[in-house]
C-alpha cells in the first residue's frame, strides 16, 4: 500500500510521538502508540499483500493470490530484495499452472533475490527441476532436485522429490 521508504518515515513518526506521551508522563499511550510503530516497522519487512497473497494460496485459491499481487506495481521500488524474491516466487506458483517458460524466469528470478526460509528455496528449486525435467534436461533437474533435498532439513518435500527422482529414471 506505502512504498518501503514512507512506511519507515510513518513508524518515525508515531515513535516521535510516543516520545512525547511518555514525556508528559503517560506511559501507557506511550507504550501502545509505540506498538502501533512496531506495526510499520513489521509491513516494512513483511510486504502485506504478499502476505495476503500466502494465505489465499493456502486456501488454493490461485485467482485471490494474483489479485493481491497485482496490487504491487513497481516490485523494485516498493518492495526489499528479500520481498522481491517472494514475490517473484509467488508469481512463479501462480504461472507454472498455464506457462513453463515464463514460471521458470521467475523461480530464477526468485532464487537470484534471496528466499529468506530454506523450505522455500528448496520449493523452489524443486519447481525449477520439474520444469527442466518437462524438458528433456536430465542433468540439470537431476542437480535440481539433489539440492532441494538438501535444503529440504526437516523433509516437507520428500514426497514429492522421491515421485519426482522416480519420474527422472523413466527420461
Amino acid at each position: 500500500m506505502f512504498n518501503k521508504y514512507i512506511k519507515l518515515i510513518i513508524a518515525g513518526g508515531i515513535s516521535v510521538w510516543a516520545v512525547f506521551q511518555f514525556i508528559d508522563g503517560n506511559i501507557m499511550n506511550g507504550i501502545s502508540i509505540l506498538f502501533l510503530a512496531g506495526i510499520f516497522v513489521f509491513f516494512y519487512f513483511k510486504n502485506e499483500f504478499i502476505l495476503l497473497s500466502f494465505l489465499q494460496l493456502r486456501k488454493q485459491n490461485f485467482e485471490g493470490a494474483g489479485k493481491w499481487l497485482s496490487y504491487i506495481k513497481n516490485p523494485s521500488s516498493a518492495l526489499i530484495q528479500k520481498q522481491e524474491g517472494y514475490f517473484n516466487f509467488l508469481h512463479g506458483i501462480l504461472v507454472s499452472q498455464t506457462n513453463m517458460t515464463k514460471a521458470e524466469k521467475y523461480f530464477k528470478k526468485a532464487l537470484k533475490l534471496g528466499l529468506a526460509m530454506k523450505h522455500d528455496e528448496a520449493m523452489a528449486k524443486l519447481q525449477l527441476g520439474g520444469i527442466a525435467m518437462t524438458k528433456r534436461r536430465k542433468r540439470e533437474a537431476t542437480m535440481l532436485i539433489n539440492e532441494a533435498k538438501k535444503l529440504d532439513t526437516q523433509k516437507v518435500l520428500a514426497d514429492q522429490i522421491k515421485m519426482m527422482k522416480n519420474q527422472l529414471k523413466k527420461i
